[in-house]
């Protein structure tokens, strides 16, 4: 027989072969899954953020379906997801608190500047790793766009130096806020009215005024002005307690720097 032909044949055998095993270990090894679980799935935004606290949109339909997993943990998602998972399963969706992303550095490139020219890898964990970054101050946002690159939603971009978040198509997914090497991005509910504090240096006053002219000084001025108790100042640095606040804005006026900003007014 023509060898060219054996060879041909001899190929093909061994792929029916190998299609039958396959098949046949797919019927043998089949797993059941709930068709809940796809649902789940397909009701959820597709992130894959692990905001919920799983491994990913998947992982989160399996752990509420066999795990009995609350239905309102996707933040991205939020009530509109959690209605349609608590329809699925046939529970209450519960409340839900729409979060969003927020930048605490507004060290612009007209408030601080450069100890040195980077030329490396475009990239702040990179930058980071390298002397504590380039920036004047080694607490604040370095510009180069970790964040942007994490966000799924098109809703963080740099201006002017300093992460800016687009509010109107954050989800609060926390993907920007995993990245940032200098934790400069928090998640805090999407309120109006509700401030944060625009900075991350722990140096005390005139060290950090040297770095950024808009920097916290940690004057203490806005904790001492709070009615509600909701501003602590450690480490030279004002914090405030979303939980506590209520959105009155004294401290916003109290800041003779500026550094307590309302995320909605940016």
């Amino acid at each position: 027989m023509n060898p060219i032909l054996m060879a041909i044949l001899l190929v093909t055998a061994v792929g029916l072969v190998g299609a039958i095993i396959l098949v046949v270990a797919s019927i043998v090894m089949y797993v059941p899954v709930d068709e809940r679980v796809e649902q789940i799935t397909a009701a959820l935004p597709g992130a894959n953020c692990g905001a919920c606290g799983c491994a990913g949109c998947a992982d989160y339909a399996k752990t509420i379906v066999e795990d009995g997993n609350a239905v309102n943990k996707c933040i991205p998602g939020g009530a509109a997801a959690a209605q349609a998972i608590a329809g699925i399963m046939g529970v209450e969706a519960g409340s839900t608190t729409p979060m969003k992303a927020a930048v605490r550095c507004a060290g612009t490139c007209d408030k601080t500047g450069k100890r040195y020219e980077f030329e490396g890898l475009q990239s702040c964990q990179a930058v980071k790793g390298l002397y504590g970054g380039d920036g004047l101050c080694q607490f604040g946002c370095m510009g180069y766009g970790d964040c942007v690159k994490a966000c799924a939603f098109d809703a963080i971009h740099i201006e002017n130096g300093v992460a800016k978040v687009n509010r109107d198509n954050c989800t609060g997914c926390g993907a920007c806020a995993a990245v940032c090497p200098n934790q400069v991005i928090e998640i805090v509910p999407a309120h109006k009215r509700k401030p944060v504090v625009s900075c991350r240096n722990q140096d005390k006053g005139a060290v950090t005024r040297k770095a950024c002219s808009a920097g916290c000084i940690g004057c203490m001025k806005c904790a001492k002005a709070c009615p509600k108790e909701a501003i602590t100042v450690e480490n030279n640095l004002a914090y405030i307690d979303q939980s506590k606040c209520v959105g009155c804005q004294i401290c916003v006026k109290e800041c003779p720097v500026g550094a307590i900003v309302v995320p909605a007014n940016l």
